[in-house]
This record gives structure tokens, sequence and C-alpha cells, in this order.
């Protein structure tokens, strides 16, 4: 059960929600705007759902999971996953940055990089560890080559 919930959809909603509480029901008279903030904010949340489809499709085309803490049978390497090793870590942090933007939660803009060190630590480095195990000289090469982030 532990490892259902240690998923990193779980730290995004809930960093989504505290963002949200903040904005509604604390706002402290601080704000980002309203009309460019929220144009802002939702090409942010549209980026970050454009990314991570494009990571599933290609995981799913390479028949490969996309469930974190389990073994990849393939190192993906091809699409979105020649521009970043991570596209759907990064979607996610578009998707909670453009959502305090438009939300106007300007007291919970820490959690963003909050949220980047947790996924890193909880999720990017043990799963690039797993591939650096397993594929080796083309997970070597491949890091080399693509940026863990962007």
């Amino acid at each position: 059960m532990k490892r259902w919930i240690d998923m990193p959809p779980v730290w995004l909603a809930g960093c989504l929600a505290l963002a949200w509480a903040q904005a509604t029901w604390f706002p402290m008279g601080l704000t980002f705007g309203t009309t460019w903030a929220r144009f802002l904010g939702g090409l942010l949340v549209g980026g970050g759902l454009v990314l991570i489809a494009l990571a599933a499709y290609e995981m799913r085309r390479q028949r490969t999971t996309i469930i974190p803490h389990r073994e990849a049978d393939r190192l993906v390497t091809s699409g979105i996953f020649s521009r970043s090793r991570n596209p759907i870590y990064v979607g996610d942090v578009l998707i909670l940055s453009g959502m305090i933007l438009y939300w106007g939660a300007v007291l919970t803009l820490p959690l963003i990089p909050i949220f980047v060190w947790v996924i890193e630590k909880r999720f990017v480095i043990p799963e690039e560890n797993g591939l650096r195990r397993k594929f080796r000289v083309d997970f070597a090469r491949y890091s080399q080559k693509v940026r863990r982030w962007v």
C-alpha cells in the first residue's frame, strides 16, 4: 500500500492542494495579477499535460512501464526522451507552477523547488540508478547526450 501512496502524482496532488488552500483561505492580499497570470498558468499546465502525454505515448510504444518503483524493460531514448530524461516530472513541475500562477498562490512558490527536490531524491535518482545498472553503456551514452531535466 505504501508504494502506491508514494507516487509522483500523489506528491503533485498534495502540493496542488496546499497551493489551492493557500490561495483560497490565506491569500494575504498577495497576487500575481489576474489576466496574464491566468494565461501563463494555463499555458504551463497545458504544456505539462502535453509533455506527460508525449512521454506516456513513447513509453507505451516502446512497451515499458510508466510506473515508478518498477524495473524498466527498455531504455526509452526516442521522442520526447531525446530532449529530457524525465519529461513526465518536468510536466509535473510545469503543472504545479501553472496552477500556482493561475490560483495566485504567491506564498506557495517555495513548493516548486521543494517538489523538484522530493521528486529527484525519491524517484529520479533511484530510477536512473536502476537504468544505469541494467543498461550500463547505453544509459551512460544517453545521460551524456540528454540532460536530466531540460
